[in-house]
C-alpha cells in the first residue's frame, strides 16, 4: 500500500467521528441512509470482487474460514454493541467496562479487515489503482466512527477520552495493513484471512440492509431503498473500471 493509502483509512475515521462531534445528536435518518448506502457497497464489492478472488484458486477448506468470519463477527458485536452498524444504545449507567468492550470489538474487527488491504492486488489480479477493498473499508469505517463518537458522547464519556478512542479505532486497520505487509504472508494465508474478512462483511452488509424502521411491518422505505440501489450500483461500476 502507498502512503496516501494508509493517510486515506487513517483520516476517514477521524473525518466520520469529527463530523459526530460537531453534530453531536443522532439523526437516525440520515445514519440509516449512509449505512444503507454504504453497506450495500460493501455487500456489491464482497459479490463482485472479494469472493470470485478467493474461491478463484483451488481449495476445499475457504468456505469455512467464510463461515469463521460471519460467525466471528457475530460474537464481536456482543462486545461492540453493533456500532459497526450504526447502532447507538448508551448505557443508563456508562462505565470504563463499557469503553473497553466496545473498543476492543470495533477494534479486532478493524485490525483483521485491515490485513488484507496490502495484499489485496495479488489475490484480486488486478491493478495497482483499484483497491476495492480500500474503498469498501473507508466507506464503511467513516459511518461507523461517527456512531462510535456519537456513542460516547451519549454516554457522558470525557471528550479527551472519546478523541483517545477515536485514534486508536483509527489506527487499527492501518496497523492491519501494515502487519501483513511486513509478515510476507504466503498466498494461502493470504486467502484464509481474506476468507474471514469477507464473513464478516456478509454479515455486517446484511444486517445494515435488512434492518427495518423497527415499525414490525418489514418494509424497507423507499429513501433506503434508493440509498441500497445507488450504493450497489457503484459497485457495479467498479467492474467496468
Amino acid at each position: 500500500m502507498d502512503l496516501i493509502e494508509y493517510f486515506l483509512l487513517f483520516f476517514s475515521v477521524l473525518l466520520g467521528g469529527g463530523i459526530a462531534f460537531c453534530v453531536q445528536k443522532n439523526n437516525k435518518a440520515l445514519m440509516e441512509l449512509v449505512l444503507s448506502l454504504s453497506g450495500a457497497y460493501l455487500l456489491g464489492i464482497t459479490v463482485l470482487h472479494l469472493m470470485p478472488s478467493i474461491f478463484s484458486t483451488p481449495g476445499h477448506t475457504t468456505g469455512f474460514f467464510v463461515l469463521i468470519g460471519f460467525l466471528l463477527q457475530l460474537f464481536l458485536e456482543q462486545l461492540s454493541g453493533g456500532v459497526e452498524h450504526g447502532h447507538i444504545h448508551a448505557p443508563h449507567d456508562p462505565a470504563s467496562s463499557f469503553a473497553v468492550s466496545v473498543m476492543i470489538g470495533l477494534c479486532f474487527h478493524a485490525f483483521l479487515e485491515g490485513m488484507p488491504l496490502s495484499n489485496y492486488e495479488t489475490l484480486a489480479h488486478v491493478g495497482h489503482e483499484h483497491n476495492h477493498l480500500l474503498y469498501g473499508v473507508i466507506l464503511h469505517k467513516a459511518p461507523a466512527a461517527f456512531a462510535l463518537v456519537l456513542l460516547f458522547l451519549m454516554a457522558g464519556f470525557k471528550k479527551s477520552t472519546i478523541i483517545a478512542c477515536l485514534f486508536l479505532f483509527a489506527a487499527m486497520s492501518p496497523l492491519g495493513a501494515f502487519l501483513a505487509e511486513s509478515s510476507s504472508f504466503d498466498v494461502p494465508t493470504q486467502i484464509k484471512i481474506m476468507a474471514i474478512v469477507i464473513g464478516s462483511f456478509l454479515h455486517i452488509s446484511t444486517t445494515i440492509l435488512f434492518e427495518t424502521d423497527n415499525t414490525h411491518h418489514h418494509k424497507i422505505p423507499v429513501k433506503r431503498v434508493i440509498a441500497i440501489l445507488v450504493g450497489i450500483g457503484f459497485a457495479a461500476l467498479t467492474v467496468l473500471v
